[in-house]
């Protein structure tokens, strides 16, 4: 593929007038700057198959009552204000552009850009707002940036026929605590990235056809627990197919070979423990000593930590008891424990 960058991005829709289920129906009509890291296979929240089943209607990549909902409208409830951090520590100007754009050549291709930047040549940049949690900001360090944040803004850069962009990250409560990151336009990357998209839009979602799972193994889980809901213990047993014979096989070998680390790491806390019994008999109830060796100083630390929580048989008095402070407070989640037996029949 040679990229033709004779074009100009063509306008779909004004978005500022639109309710977010008029929105959402627009996005299903392409593929958006966020949905970019998942057709990479570097997306940390969503896989092919879930953006296959967000395309076709089938369900949403992203549902409403996830747990990190409230990440989501902070970082959505910031964008102005990382904007303007970004306006004052730069001395750009920036302004925003309501509009759902898309590629020309690629029309599959959307873009909703947060804001654009006005250059003093006359140019024009892309600005990405982000915020994230502090204990997050070494996913910036050394001047990096989240590659699935990189993919969405090159996505951005491609349909908008633009070579400048940055992306601005506040992790903090003031101006100091914030990321600058400039990203400059790569062809080979912007190829790539294109070519995939054609191939997931043009052979997966237009003709229909599930994805396959390629991504890790969590994220995957995630993704079919979403997808088939919670277990259902009464429904009938499945005969499985037979190209999963390699997989159950794969999955006793590994156990094993587990099994063992798991009993030779078990070997060594122990002798871990016997090493330090009398060091513990000389601690009686202090959390903390010192020991010499010449020039050497040993600091030794044994101290309590605390959990506070309810046993089941204080669970069942609670629920007996007040029936109404249990429904409150107590909650169920559902975690499935795949195991596999090996018997041999006749």
């Amino acid at each position: 593929m040679s990229l033709n960058l004779n074009y100009k991005p063509e306008a779909v829709v004004d978005i500022s007038g639109l309710s977010r289920e008029e929105w959402l129906d627009y996005r299903k009509k392409g593929i958006g700057g966020s949905d970019a890291a998942a057709i990479m296979g570097v997306s940390p929240f969503a896989t092919k198959r879930d953006l296959f089943y967000d395309k076709t209607g089938i369900r949403p990549a992203f549902q409403e009552n996830e747990d990190n909902w409230v990440a989501k409208e902070v970082g959505h409830r910031l964008e102005d204000l990382v904007a303007e951090i970004f306006s004052k520590k730069t001395g750009l100007k920036i302004f925003p552009v309501r509009t759902m754009f898309r590629h020309p050549l690629y029309p599959f291709m959307l873009a909703d850009v947060d804001f654009f930047i006005e250059f003093a040549d006359g140019t024009y940049g892309i600005l990405e707002c982000k915020t994230t949690n502090y204990n997050c900001q070494e996913k910036w360090a050394n001047n990096t940036i989240p590659v699935n944040y990189e993919y969405q803004v090159r996505h951005y850069m491609s349909v908008m026929n633009i070579d400048k962009a940055y992306i601005a990250c506040l992790y903090g409560n003031n101006a100091e605590e914030f990321f600058i990151r400039p990203l400059e336009r790569d062809l080979e990357t912007e190829e790539d990235l294109i070519a995939e998209e054609k191939y997931f839009w043009e052979e997966k979602v237009l003709k229909n056809v599930e994805p396959d799972y390629v991504e890790k193994a969590d994220l995957v889980i995630a993704s079919i627990k979403k997808h088939f809901g919670p277990a259902d213990p009464q429904a009938a047993g499945v005969i499985l197919s037979t190209k999963n014979l390699s997989g159950i096989k794969t999955y006793l070998s590994l156990k094993q070979e587990k099994a063992k680390l798991e009993g030779e790491v078990k070997r060594l806390e122990e002798r871990m423990k016997q090493s330090y019994l009398g060091v513990l008999e000389e601690l009686g109830a202090s959390c903390s000593g010192t020991i010499m060796d010449g020039t050497t100083k040993y600091e030794v630390s044994y101290n309590p930590t605390y959990r506070t929580s309810i046993d089941k048989k204080g669970l069942e008095k609670l629920k007996i008891q007040h029936p109404d402070v249990y429904d409150d407070y107590v909650q169920t989640t559902e975690n499935r424990r795949f195991a596999v037996k090996e018997r041999k029949v006749a």
